[in-house]
């Protein structure tokens, strides 16, 4: 395969999508997608890029077993404040 081509074809993986998330007063997701939070395995905060001013990444993550046996990343941009699924 040409890499032209293969660049083509190539997708990244794990690549943020909006999705639906109910949080509550604290922030923590209670559901995602519509599907229920069974519990909230790590959260952690991400500020990245803070020198260059159009660029800058500021979001808060959260890995997450939901009640129908997945697991979830999604995470909450911080500037515009939507939530993303980072993987699900």
């Amino acid at each position: 395969m040409s890499a032209e081509r293969a660049s083509a074809s190539a997708r990244r993986l794990y690549r943020p999508q909006p999705v639906a998330v109910e949080a509550a007063a604290g922030g923590v997701p209670v559901s995602v997608g519509g599907v229920a939070v069974q519990a909230l395995r790590e959260r952690w905060l991400v500020d990245d890029r803070w020198w260059v001013p159009r660029a800058r990444l500021h979001r808060e993550y959260f890995e997450l077993a939901l009640v129908d046996g997945r697991s979830a990343v999604v995470f909450r941009d911080l500037h515009s404040d939507c939530w993303y699924s980072q993987r699900a």
